[in-house]
């Protein structure tokens, strides 16, 4: 499939892990901040999708802006 190939190129992968971790890092810390403070238990699941959900997005936009810049199709 097409977009996973893309979506697996390193430059792609690079940026998306690049990304996730900024915006990862800031909502854990919005998030989960008086936990951490508190020395309260992490919800880890939470922690771990604070990650994932930002590479998922930027992913999804490199690829889709990728194709769109191969098949002609850039709008304004």
């Amino acid at each position: 499939m097409l977009f996973l190939r893309v979506a697996t190129t390193p430059r792609i992968v690079a940026t998306a892990a690049k990304v996730s971790f900024v915006v990862g890092t800031v909502l854990n810390l919005v998030n989960q901040g008086g936990r951490l403070l508190d020395d309260a238990p992490i919800n880890w699941l939470q922690f771990l999708l604070n990650y994932v959900v930002p590479y998922c997005v930027s992913t999804y936009s490199a690829v889709r802006n990728e194709l769109s810049r191969r098949d002609g199709d850039i709008r304004p």
